[in-house]
């Protein structure tokens, strides 16, 4: 079976072809890029994979029986369209079954409501494509705020309006083990996976950082207002708009979701616990 993971030069991407070469033949896997050069560095075949070409899609999925399709970065209209040229081309070149790395959450009114949407929709897109397909929605990654600390140790504190909400975080590595079952198995054709762990507030996370890193962060919560304008100054009205709404619906509570990574994995997630003891240890 050949399996094509796209977006392979980006941290998910990458993440699950390395898990992959610990389950199959390195010939069996194919990695997809918009510049095919950038992941070279994974070491397995590596084709031609921008979502905007639908010839080049083509092209690249011929001898293809699995994709995982990572989910674009664009606007939300235009991922939509983005997602479409993937399916597309992959029926048209006879893949078998589509792997979806989709999001948590609900459609509520925030400014991240559009990306959920639009992830919602390339879903009904896979599950009417003919093809066998699994879906998985992601939990938020936890690797950023790990990225942040320097900041968070300059600033004394961890501040934004998720207030006492709880999250559904993960890390690409778990996420990666996941998908590589979901990749693999049958079992998981036709079904939807909340693949994340256990749900933890913005105090607790500021708790097993301060553990991990020595530090004395305290959590500040802020009104969506003021973060959301905080935000859109520091990166701008679009990437701002969309980090101020993923911590909107977090105290909203619609971050809050039940974990099936157990089903998906076929072992429980990492323990938080555990994940921050790693990183104390190897700071």
């Amino acid at each position: 079976m050949n399996i094509a993971v796209t977006t392979a030069s980006g941290g998910l991407g990458s993440a699950i072809i390395n898990q992959l070469l610990k389950e199959v033949p390195r010939e069996q896997i194919i990695g997809l890029a918009r510049s095919p050069e950038k992941a070279e560095f994974l070491g397995v075949e590596i084709r031609k994979g921008d979502y905007n070409y639908l010839d080049d899609l083509l092209f690249s999925l011929t001898g293809i029986d699995t994709v995982l399709l990572v989910s674009g970065r664009d606007a939300p209209d235009k991922r939509i369209e983005q997602h479409r040229n993937v399916i597309r081309a992959a029926k048209e070149s006879g893949v078998k079954k589509i792997v979806y790395t989709s999001i948590f959450g609900e459609v509520t009114d925030t400014t991240f409501s559009p990306i959920i949407a639009s992830n919602r929709q390339t879903e009904e897109d896979i599950k009417t494509s003919g093809m066998q397909w699994s879906i998985g929605r992601n939990g938020l990654y936890i690797e950023p705020d790990i990225e942040y600390i320097d900041t968070y140790k300059k600033e004394g504190k961890i501040a934004n309006c998720a207030a006492d909400g709880k999250c559904a975080y993960t890390t690409r590595d778990e996420l990666a083990f996941a998908y590589s079952k979901m990749l693999l198995e049958e079992k998981h054709n036709g079904k939807i996976y909340n693949l994340c762990g256990e749900t933890i507030t913005q105090q607790q996370l500021t708790d097993y950082l301060n553990r991990a890193f020595g530090t004395n962060l305290v959590y500040e919560s802020m009104s969506v207002v003021d973060y959301s304008k905080e935000r859109q100054k520091e990166l701008g009205e679009f990437l701002g708009s969309i980090i101020a709404g993923i911590y909107s619906g977090i105290r909203n509570g619609t971050a809050n979701v039940k974990s099936d990574f157990k089903q998906a994995a076929g072992r429980e997630h990492i323990s938080w616990e555990d994940y921050f003891e790693n990183l104390r240890q190897n700071a």
